[in-house]
């Protein structure tokens, strides 16, 4: 401030000389004129430098180069979410649609019934192959904090209406698509639907021919390339995949609006898996054994590259089911031993039940991987909530492709599939799962 008195007071003088003496020659005018600038510039650089002292840490915690200083906040601008092709809404807040209770339904469940729905293989129809009870059907899952928006068929079909939706994976996520076909078909006159398979039973087509829509299931059960790849030949116990071969069964993919991938069961053959490094055609094959959780961690980030490269995020969305439990060791829920999945007609009621068939490595894989992703990829995890349904198996009611021992049929545990699950049943929810978070993000 002194210097600032100082300023003025020496402006003020030389206002009064100017009348008391006469002009000065041009030169000497202009040095002044120089003179009388430097004050200015002086006080300007001293203003800069006190405001660059006093708050250069914010100026550069804003651009990013320091955490901004304790207790001082920062405003931020706020990216914007960005909007998810489909989304017609969003899930409320603190809403997990994968935390909750499974809840009596006898008034809304099943969506169906298994004799109005055609296309249900008759490895999961339950009711046709003897099971005497259909409590398993009335089940309807309830998020602890939310609701699940109700399934609308004809909100799916117009949404649908010119476009593909495809399940990729194993016979599980096509029980998934059955599930999916059931749930919609009904609104569909009997002339305009059609089901076709295609590339050896790889590729199955459900066609709603008034919306020109087509809903498929491609058989990948690695999503790479295997010795599994046979839609109906497959039960190999040495399964070898080929490392970054995904574009052979990729190229069918190509030009889908809706992905659901899964990818789970197949690699759960020990702790170990065979990697092929070159070509099943090769006379002379380099395999190297790795670590099953290595072996499915390349195999998520090679989707992911194809989902990068191929899939547009603008217009597309692509979804991924988390592993499907299996009950095959009643001792884990504490029931009797030697006993599994076999005639269980109720639920499993501890909320922290974990069953010892789920490999938890396998999950924190998936969220390794997929918590890099560049491409918004939706994580339907059903694996808790399917953990509770040992009741919801087919068990020994399915279609029995080789002829029972009698042995076999003197110990029903025996040949019990632990597995699949009967339709309708568990897999509507998943779907139910997939439809809220496909319109509600």
């Amino acid at each position: 401030m002194a210097y600032f008195s100082n300023f003025v007071h020496s402006k003020l003088i030389s206002k009064k000389d100017r009348k008391m003496k006469p002009p000065l020659p041009s030169s000497s005018s202009a040095v002044l004129r120089k003179a009388r600038l430097s004050p200015y510039l002086f006080t300007l650089l001293a203003f800069i430098v006190f405001v660059a002292i006093l708050y250069g840490e914010d100026f550069m915690c804003i651009f990013g180069q320091l955490e901004p200083i304790p207790g001082r906040p920062i405003s931020r601008p706020v990216k914007k979410r960005e909007k998810l092709p489909f989304a017609v809404g969003k899930t409320e807040e603190g809403c997990d649609m994968f935390s909750g209770r499974w809840v009596r339904d006898e008034l809304t469940r099943p969506h169906y019934d298994e004799s109005e729905c055609p296309y249900i293989q008759p490895q999961l129809t339950c009711q046709e192959h003897g099971r005497p009870d259909r409590e398993y059907q009335k089940w309807r899952w309830q998020p602890h904090a939310c609701d699940l928006p109700s399934f609308n068929a004809t909100l799916m079909l117009e949404t649908l209406r010119g476009k593909r939706m495809m399940f990729v994976g194993d016979s599980l996520n096509r029980g998934q698509y059955v599930s999916m076909i059931c749930l919609l078909h009904r609104l569909l006159p009997k002339d305009g639907k059609s089901m076709k398979t295609y590339n050896n039973d790889a590729l199955t087509v459900f066609r709603a021919k008034d919306y020109n829509a087509t809903i498929e299931f491609y058989w990948a059960p690695f999503l790479l390339e295997s010795n599994s790849d046979n839609a109906i030949v497959h039960r190999i116990s040495d399964r070898i995949v080929r490392k970054g071969s995904i574009n052979k069964h990729g190229k069918h993919w190509k030009g889908v609006d809706i992905l659901v991938f899964n990818s789970y069961l197949w690699w759960m053959t020990g702790l170990e898996m065979k990697i092929l490094k070159g070509s099943f055609e090769d006379e002379e094959k380099e395999i190297m054994v790795v670590s099953t959780e290595d072996a499915y961690r390349m195999a998520m980030r090679t989707l992911l590259r194809w989902v990068r490269k191929n899939m547009d995020r603008k217009k597309t969305r692509v979804f991924f089911t988390s592993m499907s439990p299996t009950h095959a060791k009643s001792i884990d829920w504490a029931g009797e031993p030697g006993e599994n999945c076999y005639n269980q007609t109720t639920l499993i009621e501890d909320p922290n039940y974990w069953g010892s068939d789920s490999r938890k490595s396998i999950m924190k894989v998936i969220g390794e991987v997929f918590s890099k992703s560049k491409f918004p990829i939706t994580f339907l995890n059903i694996t808790q909530l399917s953990s509770y349904r040992k009741d919801a198996h087919t068990s020994i009611y399915k279609k029995q492709w080789n002829p029972l021992t009698p042995e076999q049929l003197a110990n029903p545990v025996s040949y019990a599939d632990c597995v699949h699950w009967c339709l309708p049943g568990l897999q509507d929810t998943w779907n139910e799962l997939l439809f809220a978070k496909l319109f509600y993000p």
